[in-house]
Formats: C-alpha cells, structure tokens, sequence
C-alpha cells in the first residue's frame, strides 16, 4: 500500500523499494526438509498421545523423510499448496462454504471411522439387493421396528454433527496435537542465528515513524509476515499529527558582546559500516513545540515540579528564562519536565544526558563499553502520553484521513514552549557560564559533567540563551501497523493479540529493534506449526506497530478503530519493546499473568546461568510490576480493558544509549546481547506464552492472585490517605476485595473440576465444552468490565483512560497508578471528588466480580 505523502527527511538513508524486498531472507524455514512428506514426522511428534485433551482422536501415522529443504522457493511453492481459512475477525462471504466443507469433513470422518473399526471375526456385508429382498419377503414387525430405529440413529448422528458444528464453532476436524509436543516444537525450532539476521537488517537504516525508511520496513515485515503464511497480512493505515526537525533549523547558542558560542547539537557521525553518503536521525523533540526564543538561563536540576518550587522559595524567578534540566531523577518523563518549565512561566526548554545518569560516571562510554559517550544525545517525544496518548488531535477516536481533529494551539496532549535535547558535550559549557550567577545549588544537584567548577542556579543576570526550532508539522502523516493473523479452530472470535513497535529515533537497535527481531522469529516458527496442521484453539494476531515513540500512536489508533470489538474478544495483549539490553528478566502485567508466566518460567534455562529463570525469578524477589504509560500496552489495559503483559531483559539502570544513534547493531553484539543469547530465550519465553494464553483448553488466568493484588492496592491506597490525613472511607472498596476474594476461589475452583475430569480421560461433551468456553469468556472479559463506560466515565480530566484498577500516573508517566482516578483527586486536595471515584471503584469491581460467578 504506497502514499504520496511518505515523509522524507533530507538526509534519510533509503533503501529502493527493490532493496529493501532484497533485506528479506532468503528463508525464514531454511532448516526445513525438501518434501512434503519430510513434515510427517515433526507432525506426528505434535500429535496426541498420552498427554491428548478429552476428546482429541489421532490419525494414523505416515511415513517419514528428514531430507533437508534446498531453498527458499521450494519452501515457497510447499506453502503455496496450502489451504488456509479466512482471519476470524471478518468471516466473509466465505464462511458458509467452510461451514459446508467442515460438515463434509465431519460426516467423512464418521464414516472413515466407522469403516476403519476392526472385529474380531469376519463379516460378510449383502448386497443391497439382497437386503431389500429380505425386507419384502419378511412380515416381522420387530425387523421393521429395527429398520426404523437404524434409519433415527442416522437422523440423530447428522443432527448431532451439524449442532456441533453450528453451537462451537470448532472449525475443521483438525487433528488434536499434544499440547507438550507443541511447546517443545516451539522451544526446538526457535534459532538465534537468524533472530541475529533479523536485527542487522532491521538497524540498517534509520526509521522515524512516517518516514520512507519505516515505510521499507514495513513493507519488508509485511514480506515476512506473508511468507509466514499467515491466514491474513495487510498494512493498516492512519493520518496522524508528527512533526520532523529541518536542516539548519534547530540552533541552541549564546551571542553577547563578551562570549559567543553555539551547540553542535548532532551526534558525531557513527555509521561507520555504512555508505558514507548516508546521515542519521537529526537531534529533536517529536511532538515539540516550533518557535524562536530567548532568555536569561537557569539551571532547574532534573525538572520535576519540586524543583521549580524550590527554585521559586530560594527567590529564582523562572518567568521568562530558558532552563536547562537534566534527564531521569525524580521527573523521568521528559515531557513533563517540560510541562513544568512552562508551568513555572519558562520560555523554552533544554534537556541534557548527565553523565550521573548514564555516562562515564556509571561505566566506560562507547565505543569501549556500553554507557553513552560524551556526544550521545537522548532524542524522544515531548507530547504528554499520561494525560492523551495517541495522535493528539484525535483523542478516544480513530485518526483516519476524514476524522474531524482538535487544533494544536491549547491542546491537552501538547506542551506550549520548544524544547531541545542536548549531549552533556554542548550541556557543559552552559553550566559553566552560570558560575556566579544565582546561588550555588545544593549537593543532590550536583551532576556528573567534568570541568564544571562550580555548580550555580542562574538568575535574571545569567548570559542570554536564543532556542530556534523550526520544523515541518504534518497534520495528517501516513503511518502504517502491520498485522497477521493466524485463525483458531475452537473460539476463533477471541483472540490473542501480540505487538512490538517498529519505529525508531534513530537506528533502535535494543528499542525497538531487540522485541521486532525476537516477534518475527516467533512469527515463523508458528508458521511452521500452521503448515504442519496445527491451529490454536483461540487467533492469535502478531502487530508491527508504528508511531510509539512519538505517543504510542499506530496501537492507540488501531484501538480506537476496533475498540468493542477488542472490548468483546481481546484475550490478552503482549508486549514486547525494548526486549534485550541485559540479562536480567523483567515483566510488567496484570496480576492475571502471574500463573502462566511463572509456569513458562519454569520450563526455560538461563543459557548462560545454567538455572531456570524461575528459580533466578524467585531468588532476586523479583515480581510483577505494574504497567505505567510506557509502551503499546496503554490503550489495550487501560483503553479496551484487555489483560496485558510487557516482557524484557534488562541491563544495569540506563545502561545504553536510549534513544540515541548509538543504539545500533554494533552496539547489541559488543554489549547488549553479543551472542544473541538472551534474544533466543526470550523468543522462547514469548512464544511458550502465547501457547498457554492461545492454546489451553481452559485459559490459565490467576484470578485469586488478582484478588490478592486488588488487597493489596487498596492497602496502599489507604497508606497514602492516612499520611495526607485524608478524611477518606475506603470501606467500599475493602468491602468490594473481600466479596472479589471470596468470588475468585468460587470462581477457579470449576477449573479444578475440569481438570479431574480431563486427567481422568473422559470425553468431553457439548454440555461441559459449553461450560468450559463460558468459562474461558468470562475470564478474558472481567478487565473489560473494569472499564468505567459511563457517559463521560474514565478518570476526570483524562477520560481516555478507563480502568478504574490501573492506569500510568499524571505527573509520572512511565510509572503505573493503582485506583487512577482516585489518586489523581488526592494529589489535587479535592476529597469530595476523591470519595466518588473510591465509591464509583468499589461498585464496578463488585459488579465485574458478580459476573465470574454469573
């Protein structure tokens, strides 16, 4: 799918389109066999055996050749012969063919199986002339009674095949496979050497979201969803609001009569393996602010608003100035360290990398180890995703090309001063100039840039700082999702989505390049399983998302295109991102994840540690964190209300170069990853997940570790109001985690019925199956039913978040909030408002509880 309007950065390292096909491997399945028939064997290990579910039946086995595949295109022709069901989100016109062709299935099984069964003694079948002779010369009434009682099991058998068909969905009779073969095939097929491939030619070029370089990618991701054979591949497209710095038009400088000086703003040329004719991602903000503007600098520490306070107590007027603040320390989002300077009447912004924080000071910088060097510069976007994510100026609707839009000027996603990241390179001759000019700054202001004499505050006296941001703003940029879908054969409606973004600031080797490259690999091995005949009992749907960097915008607006339908059938939604820069497992999830993660966990190996990430899980009391405003998760947790999980290994805090060029393949494999041994265990990690939330008969969400979790929130809650001295009653949300409780162990105890009557063989009948899918519903709806859906429902002042549980904090927005709403009123001194939103939380969790049980 092409656009005209396909952004291009003047100095954007392209590849032609021919190239960027060329970027696709040459086979994504080259360890597979030459025949056909050489898939037998892995087919019948996938097929059930002693480990079967009730009511699976096994074919025959076939003969088996372990002939290695030549190439790609034989693999391409193999795959081609396929015959592959339409995606179950859009059934089609089709739908009624495939109903007929699954009954035709059914009835040929039936008579396959009636034929196929073996006496032990020999008999001889008449002709039916033969019969019909009998019959007439025969007057017994008890033989025409058996006729007829033949003739009503005939009747009763098609009745009960077409019912079958028609009540649950189950699609084709495919053979049931072994659940444990399935995931031992996953673990088995899962190959670093080409998630290692994947990464090289996903950093070969830089990427900005709306670009032509994100553009190739997506196309070349599309190639390989499609060569997957995903049942349904298509590049989705929405018109949203970026903004791309122009050449020459971005200057940071200081010009009086007694000091002269400008920054040099751009990283030093790093692409050393690349053609010299090829730039990189210019240093901006996305989302910023255009303008022109000057101003007496002032040095604000790390920007939160605490700082500014104690700015304005020690007597440093901030109105009119341009201030200098630090990343991370205790405001971590960059756009509310923004948001703060404006507040405090600044006119513009710089944010500079200290050293501190992730530099020399912590380790060697590139290129001798994996810290940021002097010149790196941590770009990023400056829109306020905790308060409007995705495109701004289409909030809670989808931004398609005829969406009616909010303006730019006032508007709640957007700050109102330019701003400008800096290297601590350029940072420190401008902390040099305010010696002597406001106050010496107090010792936790202190940062790590050497040749900096004396740390001052600056005032009305410091030199004259001139910000100039000029650049183009788009308001209805194409970007583009990539999505694939394998269809299910039990529930094919309810769906399991997983996402990784795929634009980057700049090269994004571990954001995003490290998740992407671990997906796609996941993608081709469940390929492979489709080709063997394998289809999980609920669709799983893989999503290369676009924009995320700039406000997590392609996943928001997909949300928002699709919302009762991801309300109705969304699963769960995993998330991967910056999925490798270390060896250490993080996850971030509602609590419903905590059984089947820890399962997962359980069955895989640290490569290197030689223990199970379980036990490394446990012995570092690791545990499930909270999900903030950090990733692609947002709209589908806290928007649709589907259960989510974000997974990844990290390094030491803020070890590599985040959002700087920096980030790249020669990075990855001197530091992050060198022998792409943590990409292949999380690709393992990920795909064995997606089998427990796809594939189990019952779906393994921990309801009574939820209920613990919702206890354990409102303790906290009640920690923060007693400090406040807060006259709130929380005793209806108490109420409401008692009866939640007491629901949830009612709740999953059917589940261990079932799970006696699976262990103990016995078939599994319409009636139990429909228990079990009503289950499994339930289940996968009680997040959605956490939503507050109300005319004008979500928190106040940010209603495009839903979740009265969960939901990123206002003034932090990469850390999570339990009880939003209420927290927000609290943080605002307004108590009345408070104990509505309390009162409100209580009632939806009882009612959303009720419904287990209901």
């Amino acid at each position: 799918m092409g656009s005209e309007n396909v952004h291009d950065l003047d100095s954007l390292p392209i590849p032609t389109y021919e190239e960027a096909i060329s970027l696709r491997p040459a086979s994504s399945q080259s360890h597979l066999g030459a025949e056909v028939s050489s898939d037998d064997a892995e087919r019948q290990g996938l097929l059930a055996g002693d480990g079967e579910q009730p009511g699976s039946r096994a074919p025959a086995p076939r003969a088996s050749d372990d002939s290695e595949r030549d190439s790609y295109e034989s693999l391409r022709h193999e795959i081609s012969q396929m015959d592959v069901e339409e995606p179950m989100m859009d059934p089609g016109p089709g739908s009624a063919a495939r109903m007929r062709d699954n009954l035709s299935k059914r009835l040929t099984f039936l008579t396959d199986t009636l034929s196929s069964i073996n006496l032990p003694f020999q008999v001889r079948i008449p002709s039916l002339e033969t019969i019909r002779s009998f019959i007439a010369q025969s007057s017994s009434p008890v033989l025409m009674v058996l006729v007829r009682l033949f003739a009503l099991l005939l009747i009763f058998l098609l009745v009960y095949f077409v019912a079958s068909e028609m009540s649950l969905g189950r699609g084709n009779m495919r053979p049931t496979y072994n659940p444990e073969s399935v995931m031992s095939f996953v673990e088995n097929h899962i190959r670093g050497d080409r998630i290692r491939e994947h990464l090289e030619k996903l950093t070969a070029y830089d990427h900005l979201a709306g670009t032509k370089g994100d553009y190739a990618l997506a196309e070349h991701v599309h190639g390989l969803f499609t060569a997957a054979k995903l049942d349904r591949v298509e590049l989705n497209q929405y018109s949203v609001y970026l903004n791309y710095p122009r050449s020459g038009g971005r200057r940071v400088f200081i010009d009086s009569p007694d000091l002269v000086w400008e920054a040099q703003l751009e990283e030093d040329f790093i692409l050393d393996s690349q053609d010299p004719s090829k730039s990189q991602t210019f240093v901006f903000h996305g989302h910023s602010r255009a303008g022109n503007v000057a101003g007496p600098l002032i040095y604000a520490n790390y920007g939160s608003r605490e700082d500014f306070r104690r700015l304005k107590d020690s007597g440093v007027d901030v109105a009119g100035s341009l201030v200098l603040v630090r990343y991370y320390g205790t405001q971590t989002d960059r756009a509310l360290k923004v948001k703060a300077a404006e507040m405090a009447g600044a006119v513009g912004c710089l944010i500079y990398s200290d050293p501190n924080e992730d530099g020399f000071v912590k380790g060697e910088p590139w290129p001798k180890g994996r810290w940021m060097p002097s010149d790196g510069v941590q770009r990023g976007s400056v829109s306020l995703m905790s308060w409007v994510v995705g495109d701004v100026l289409t909030p809670g609707w989808a931004s398609t090309e005829d969406a009616p839009r909010l303006a730019k000027d006032n508007n709640p996603g957007l700050v109102n001063i330019p701003s400008m990241p800096l290297a601590w390179r350029d940072a420190k001759r401008l902390l040099q100039v305010l010696e002597g000019h406001g106050q010496r700054v107090a010792d936790d202001w202190v940062g790590g840039v050497p040749e900096v004499a004396e740390w001052w505050t600056g005032d009305k006296t410091s030199p004259v700082v001139h910000l100039i941001n000029e650049q183009d703003e788009e308001e209805k940029q194409p970007i583009w999702n990539v999505l694939g879908s394998i269809s299910g054969n039990e529930q094919r409606e309810k769906t399991v989505i997983v996402g990784n973004h795929r634009d980057a600031w700049c090269l994004g080797a571990a954001d995003p390049g490290s998740g992407t490259a671990i997906m796609l690999e996941v993608v081709a091995v469940f390929g492979e399983l489709v080709r063997l005949g394998w289809r999980p009992r609920r669709s799983i749907q893989f999503a290369s998302w676009d924009g995320e960097e700039y406000n997590l915008i392609g996943s928001t607006e997909w949300v928002e295109d699709n919302i009762e339908g991801v309300r109705r059938n969304g699963v769960a939604y995993i998330n991967l991102d910056t999925a490798v820069t270390g060896d250490s497992l993080r996850a971030a999830a509602s609590p419903l994840f905590q059984r089947a993660l820890m399962d997962v966990l359980d069955r895989t190996v640290d490569p290197v540690k030689n223990q199970s990430l379980r036990a490394l899980w446990e012995d570092s009391h690791s545990t499930l964190e909270g999900l903030g405003a950090g990733s692609d998760y947002v709209a589908f947790q806290d928007i649709a209300g589907t259960s989510s999980i974000d997974l990844g290994f990290t390094g030491p805090a803020r070890g590599f170069p985040y959002h700087s060029c920096y980030d790249n393949f020669e990075w990855m494999k001197a530091f992050g990853d060198p022998n792409f041994e943590y990409h292949t265990i999380l690709a393992k990690v990920l795909a064995l997940l997606i089998l427990k939330v796809a594939d189990s008969a019952v779906l393994p969400f921990d309801f009574e570790m939820y209920a613990w979790s919702v206890h354990n929130y409102v303790a906290r809650l009640q920690h923060d109001a007693t400090e406040a001295e807060a006259e709130l009653d929380l005793a209806p949300l108490r109420e409401a985690a008692d009866d939640f409780s007491r629901d949830a162990r009612a709740f999953q105890r059917w589940e261990g019925e079932w799970n006696d009557i699976s262990a103990g063989g016995s078939l599994e009948d319409n009636v139990l199956a429909i228990r079990r899918l009503s289950h499994n519903s339930r289940m996968s709806n009680f997040e959605t039913h956490l939503l507050d859906l109300e005319e004008d429902g979500g928190i106040p002042g940010r209603e495009q978040f839903k979740h009265v549980l969960f939901g990123p904090q206002a003034w932090s927005g990469y850390d999570e909030a339990y009880f939003p709403a209420v927290r927000d009123a609290m943080h605002a001194g307004n108590w009345t408002l408070a104990q509505q939103q309390v009162d409100k939380a209580a009632d939806i969790l009882q009612k959303a509880s009720r419904k287990l049980l209901n």
